[in-house]
């Protein structure tokens, strides 16, 4: 839907409808031109702090366990969970410069691919886990890491169910129109949920098992997340949830 608000052309670039403009910076700033890839979306703007933080949280993570003993029941949770998160992470920054039907259509599309594998990985990281506390006797939840794991989880779920039918179901919702009215809420819970999968990876540098076998120093964890916010929160279309910017 074209807007009639004033762009902010700069240097040779197309301008951007004011509907885009992120929560920092001028519209361009994270605003995919018609003409641009959908690889760049990932490092457009502020999105390659994020990449940095997401390398560096895997990079904490994964040398930590191929470091220290490994538990063919335990040493795979980490890894898939946190490249769940990262790829995760990439399904977010390559939707949000998108402003044209065209970039939109094609954004949606890697979109739901990439939370696929995300999920995937999710839920192969978490059957492992869950199949080690069984075979082990051991409580399913003893400690904040467990309820924060299992709470995202299900939310995520939820939040994959709302997504997907507001994009090939629209008739769920009441229609096509309707539908489009609810993408500021999943936008909303998205933003939300990957909050929650950091708050769950740095519960997780608590756990018995971090501080006994892997002993992942909070602090990275913390900077490595630290990171991901910065690089996201300034790329955010505040009238893509529904506030306006003006």
């Amino acid at each position: 839907m074209a807007s009639t608000e004033p762009t902010h052309p700069a240097q040779g670039d197309a301008p951007a409808p004011a509907e885009s403009e992120p929560l920092l910076g001028r519209p361009g700033d994270a605003t995919q031109r018609p003409d641009a890839p959908m690889i760049k979306n990932i490092f457009l703007g502020t999105a390659w702090i994020s990449q940095l933080g997401g390398v560096l949280l895997l990079a904490v993570t994964w040398s930590s366990v191929f470091t220290h003993p490994k538990l063919p029941l335990v040493s795979p949770h980490p890894l898939l969970q946190t490249l769940g998160v990262f790829t995760g992470l990439q399904a977010i920054l390559v939707l949000q410069p998108t402003n044209t039907p065209r970039t939109k259509s094609l954004g949606q599309r890697y979109h739901f691919i990439l939370h696929i594998l995300s999920f995937a990985l999710f839920v192969a990281g978490t059957t492992i886990i869950e199949v080690n506390k069984h075979a082990n006797h051991m409580p399913h939840f003893h400690s904040p890491h467990a309820y924060l794991g299992v709470s995202t989880f299900a939310l995520l779920v939820l939040q994959y169910l709302f997504g997907f039918t507001i994009w090939a179901v629209p008739r769920v919702w009441g229609g096509e129109e309707r539908a489009k009215s609810m993408w500021k809420y999943h936008r909303w819970v998205g933003y939300s949920a990957l909050v929650l999968l950091l708050a769950t990876v740095a519960a997780a540098v608590e756990t018995d098992y971090s501080k006994a076998v892997l002993r992942i120093r909070l602090w990275a964890v913390l900077l490595a997340e630290g990171l991901i916010v910065v690089g996201v929160l300034p790329r955010v279309h505040l009238r893509k949830l529904g506030i306006q910017s003006r």
